[in-house]
């Protein structure tokens, strides 16, 4: 494994710290003094058939992404061999629901893409950091298909023994910068745009994920009142009312 360079300092440590740091300042910054803007910005009003499609298509695969990526960075490669999961079972399931997830987040991420270039409404309503983010998010997808393709399951390289050590590390403040110096260009680049992503995130709509309507699962029902009482459906969460 050949000396790290200063190029590698700065790539692998410098810009994932600063990255962390504009992810944390930058959300406290927005909700501070962007509170209404805090928001998916929708563009349902504008056009709602291919939304239909493409939203539950890229969202549902970016979660199974994130619990691929939560599994694969996350836990040592030791714990799972000593559970009984052996390198060909992982890799097996990382190709096959891995590949399937993200097949949907790209399916999803091009139908809204398309969606947003096509509608002129759409389009009239996408800001600039709306198309960058866009951009970075179709650059980290793609990137990361390529690395699961062919500098994973088509190469011997081992992104647990690489990667995710750095990873793991990179939280304890002790990243090794060798071992992402070491890893093939594919996994270089989707690391890296994942970084910049973090960084672009609390300037974006993209502060929508913290913003999950939980009051919901505890608020009372809305009470729908008709003038005509023979219309009052007598059901669960309505209430009879006499003029």
């Amino acid at each position: 494994m050949s000396t790290p360079s200063v190029l590698d300092t700065f790539l692998w440590v410098i810009i994932p710290y600063l990255a962390l740091a504009v992810f944390v300042l930058g959300h406290i910054w927005r909700f501070r003094r962007d509170r209404f803007g805090w928001t998916t910005r929708s563009s349902q009003m504008y056009e709602s058939k291919l939304l239909k499609i493409g939203s539950p298509l890229f969202h549902y695969g970016i979660i199974f992404v994130f619990l691929g990526h939560v599994v694969g960075l996350g836990i040592p490669k030791s714990w799972t061999a000593a559970v009984g999961v052996t390198d060909h079972m992982y890799h097996f399931m990382a190709i096959t629901v891995g590949l399937g997830a993200a097949a949907a987040t790209v399916g999803g991420l091009a139908l809204l893409i398309y969606r947003r270039r096509t509608n002129r409404r759409v389009f009239g309503a996408t800001t600039r950091l709306d198309k960058l983010m866009y951009l970075m998010l179709a650059i980290v997808i793609l990137a990361g298909v390529y690395s699961t393709i062919f500098d994973s399951a088509l190469s011997s390289y081992d992104y647990r023994e690489g990667v995710s050590v750095w990873f793991r590390q990179f939280w304890m403040f002790q990243p090794d910068i060798a071992l992402m110096a070491a890893a093939p260009i594919g996994f270089k680049i989707h690391v890296l745009s994942a970084i910049l992503i973090f960084a672009l995130w609390p300037f974006t709509r993209l502060v929508h994920v913290f913003a999950a309507p939980l009051g919901y699962i505890t608020r009372p029902y809305i009470i729908y009142r008709s003038k005509d009482a023979q219309r009052q459906p007598a059901r669960r969460g309505w209430e009879q009312i006499d003029y």
